[in-house]
């Protein structure tokens, strides 16, 4: 399995990325997910140059060019719902895709720090044989992202499996690679640790309350 980091690299995603940690500057809803989706499609970009092309040409009003197209377009599947607006920023770039949707939440943490996870809502097209995107913006424990895998499993079995994060730990990247070794990872950046309550630290907080507001 291979990981792509973002902010390994010197570019503009990484002021996306600042902004988006920043407690100042996300009180700004909308610009935090905007902030999301500007990332998602800075990935998306990235992770194109992954996918699977076929030489065509096209005809313009003079002759005709040689080009390399996508020869089939992903499907995106966001996991509901702090995924929305990161996923609406691979939908910018994967604009013919298929899209399905899976809703996975964590209940109410065990003595020993432990949860379960509930999933409550699944929509997905027929995967076989396709490229899939499974698309989180906060890979913490790994378990989540797992388990939403294990459900959207039974569509089929992709060419291509690829997990898309705005933040990773090594927890998570370390849980998805025993659980799903076919998986190349692509993330903005790996954050060194979880705390008690599983959330990742530095972080962001919590994408889906900053994104939608605080549920109950």
């Amino acid at each position: 399995m291979s990981v792509f980091v973002l902010n390994k690299h010197a570019s503009v995603a990484n002021h996306f990325l600042a902004e988006l940690r920043s407690k100042d500057i996300q009180r700004d809803r909308w610009r935090f997910r905007r902030n999301l989706e500007r990332l998602g499609e800075v990935l998306a970009y990235e992770l194109s140059k992954a996918l699977p092309y076929d030489e065509r040409k096209v005809t313009t009003p003079l002759g005709e060019s040689e080009v390399q197209l996508m020869n089939t377009p992903p499907v995106l599947i966001p996991v509901l719902r702090a995924a929305l607006p990161f996923y609406q920023g691979l939908l910018n770039f994967f604009d013919q895709a298929d899209s399905g949707f899976i809703a996975a939440y964590r209940g109410v943490p065990h003595s020993d720090a432990s949860f379960d996870i509930h999933m409550d809502y699944v929509a997905a097209p027929q995967i076989e044989d396709r490229v899939t995107l499974l698309i989180d913006p906060m890979l913490a424990t790994g378990r989540s992202l797992v388990r939403a895998w294990e459900t959207i499993h039974t569509y089929g079995q992709p060419k291509q499996l690829h997990v898309v994060a705005a933040i990773a730990t090594q927890t998570g990247i370390d849980w998805v690679r025993q659980y799903l070794p076919e998986a190349t990872i692509w993330t903005g950046a790996v954050d060194p640790t979880l705390n008690a309550k599983s959330y990742i630290v530095p972080g962001l907080g919590d994408a889906g309350d900053l994104a939608f507001g605080e549920k109950n």
